[in-house]
C-alpha cells in the first residue's frame, strides 16, 4: 500500500474523576480516600511518550531526522481539571521538548464545572492550554441529578464565565439530549442556555445506554427513537439559527471554530495516545501499515509499568480488509464528507476496493452520488450505523 502520512495529534488521558457518572463507559475512576499521585502521573506520561517515540521511530518523522509536528493536543478523562495548572504546564513543556508543536496547535483541556476553582483558568492559559471543553450535559438541575453530575446549572454558567473572564475565547460545551423523561421543550431549553453563553463550539449528542455502565444495568426512562430524532432536528435548527454550523453528527461550531483535534480523528489522521487506557493510531508510509496501540487501562497497573512494555495493553495492524470500515467509521460522520482521494491517501487502498459498496449505499439513498466526494444524505445520517456497517468485509 502507498500511504501518505496524515497530520499528527496527541491524546493524553487523565483517568481520575470525583465520581463515576452512571452513563459513562470511559476509562474513568472515582476518587477514593487517598488522593491520586498527580505529580507522579505526569512523570509516567512523559516516560510513556519517550517509549512510544522510541518504538515508532521513523513513523513519527515527516522526513529522515525531522519529526512530524503536532497539530493538536487533547487532555481527556476522567477529569483533567483535577490536575493543577502547574502540572499541566510541566507536562506540556515536556511534550514540547520531545515533539514539535505546530505554530497554531490547538491544546484542549476537558473540565468538569464542579471541579474548577476560581483563578485556575489563568494558570491553564499560561500553561499553553488554548481551548477549554466543559462537560455541562444539561442546564436542568433535575436532569443533572439524574445523570449523576456533581455540578448545578448555575455552577456551570459561572464556570464558563470564569473561563471567559480569564481570556478564553475558544470554549466548547458538551450537551446531551434524550435524557431521562426529557421533553422536546426541555432539550430546546438546554440549547437556549448554552447559546446564551456564546461558546465557540457546542457538542450536542444523544444519551445512549452503553454496556457495563450503571444505566445499562438499571435503565432510566428515556425518550423513544422518534422523540429523540425530533429533539435532534429541532436543536439542530436552533443551533443553526444562532450561528452554529453543524459539521459532524454531534458537533456545531461558530465560523472558523471547528475542533482541530476531533477533525483529525474523523479524517483518519494519526495520533499518539499516552496515559492509562489511551488509544493511538499511526500510519507508517515506509511499510504501508497502519498500527493501533492502546495502553493498559487501570491507573495502578499503568503507574507500576513506569514507562516499560507493561504499559502497553495491545498492538494491532489494521488489515486491508478492515481498513474501509475503519475509515468510514470516522469520515462519514462529517456532514460535508471527505474527498474521495483522501480514502486512497489515508488507507493506501485503490478506490475500486469500495466501488460496489458505494454503489449499493447510493442506491439506498444513504450517500450522495458524487464521484469526487464521500458524503452521506440526510437519510444516511439518520441511519449512519447501517451505512458504516455496509463497509464491513
Amino acid at each position: 500500500m502507498n500511504l501518505i502520512a496524515p497530520p499528527l495529534s496527541l491524546y493524553i488521558h487523565m483517568p481520575w474523576c470525583v465520581k463515576k457518572c452512571p452513563y459513562c463507559d470511559f476509562n474513568s475512576h472515582g476518587l477514593r480516600n487517598e488522593p491520586p499521585p498527580y505529580a507522579g502521573y505526569i512523570d509516567h506520561l512523559l516516560a510513556d511518550l519517550d517509549a512510544d517515540r522510541a518504538d515508532f521511530g521513523a513513523a513519527l518523522e515527516s522526513r529522515p531526522g525531522i519529526s512530524r509536528p503536532l497539530i493538536s493536543v487533547f487532555f481527556g478523562g476522567g477529569t483533567p481539571s483535577l490536575f493543577a495548572p502547574e502540572l499541566i504546564a510541566r507536562l506540556l513543556d515536556g511534550v514540547r521538548e520531545r515533539l514539535p508543536l505546530a505554530a497554531d496547535a490547538e491544546i484542549t483541556l476537558e473540565t468538569n464545572p464542579g471541579t474548577v476553582e476560581h483563578g485556575r483558568f489563568d494558570g491553564y492559559l499560561a500553561a499553553g492550554v488554548n481551548r477549554i471543553s466543559f462537560g455541562v450535559q444539561s442546564f436542568d438541575d433535575d436532569k443533572l441529578k439524574r445523570l449523576g453530575r456533581i455540578h448545578s446549572a448555575s455552577e456551570a454558567e459561572a464556570a464558563v464565565k470564569s473561563a471567559q473572564d480569564a481570556g478564553y475565547a475558544n470554549i466548547n460545551l458538551d450537551l446531551m439530549y434524550a435524557l431521562p423523561q426529557q421533553t422536546l421543550d426541555g432539550a430546546l431549553a438546554d440549547v437556549e442556555r448554552a447559546v446564551a453563553l456564546q461558546p465557540a463550539h457546542i457538542s450536542h449528542y444523544q444519551l445512549t445506554l452503553e454496556p457495563n455502565t450503571a444505566f445499562a444495568a438499571n435503565p432510566p426512562p428515556l425518550p423513544d427513537d422518534d422523540r429523540a430524532w425530533e429533539m435532534q432536528e429541532a436543536c439542530e435548527q436552533r443551533l443553526a439559527a444562532a450561528g452554529y454550523g453543524q459539521y459532524e453528527i454531534s458537533a456545531y461550531a461558530q465560523a472558523n471554530r471547528r475542533c482541530t483535534h476531533n477533525l483529525n480523528y474523523w479524517r483518519f489522521g494519526d495520533y499518539l495516545g499516552i496515559g492509562a487506557g489511551a488509544h493511538g493510531k499511526l500510519s507508517d508510509a515506509a511499510s504501508g501499515q497502519i498500527q493501533r496501540r492502546w495502553k493498559t487501562r487501570h491507573p495502578r497497573a499503568y503507574l507500576d509499568a513506569a514507562g516499560g512494555t507493561a504499559r502497553i495493553g495491545g498492538d494491532s495492524v489494521v488489515s486491508a480488509t478492515e481498513l474501509p470500515f475503519e475509515y468510514m467509521l470516522n469520515a462519514l460522520r462529517l456532514i460535508d464528507g471527505v474527498p474521495m482521494a483522501d480514502f486512497t491517501e489515508r488507507t493506501g487502498l485503490p478506490p475500486e476496493r469500495i466501488t460496489a459498496t458505494l454503489a449499493a449505499a447510493c442506491q439506498r439513498g444513504w450517500l450522495h452520488e458524487d464521484p469526487q466526494q464521500l458524503r452521506t444524505t440526510t437519510l444516511g445520517q439518520r441511519f449512519l450505523n447501517d451505512v458504516i456497517a455496509s463497509f464491513l468485509d
